[in-house]
């Protein structure tokens, strides 16, 4: 049986410049800020890009035997 994980709230520091940035784009999709960065999150989550995949692939790879000395 998997457990579950229960919803999570967060709070992130971003900056001035950042944080207009956020509102005023979500203003221009017509939500709240706060529902726009949960579908970035999602969205993140959901469809991690290739460059990014690349990259954790390589740290598993590169790391694999400092993995199995540590198991």
């Amino acid at each position: 049986m998997r457990d579950t994980v229960p919803g999570m709230k967060i709070a992130i520091d971003l900056s001035p410049l950042l944080a207009e940035q956020l509102y005023e784009r979500a203003k221009s999709l017509g939500v709240h800020p706060e529902e726009l960065a949960r579908a970035a999150v999602t969205d993140l989550l959901s469809n991690p890009d290739d460059a990014f995949q690349a990259v954790a692939e390589e740290v598993l790879s590169d790391n694999h035997e400092l993995y199995k000395r540590l198991a």
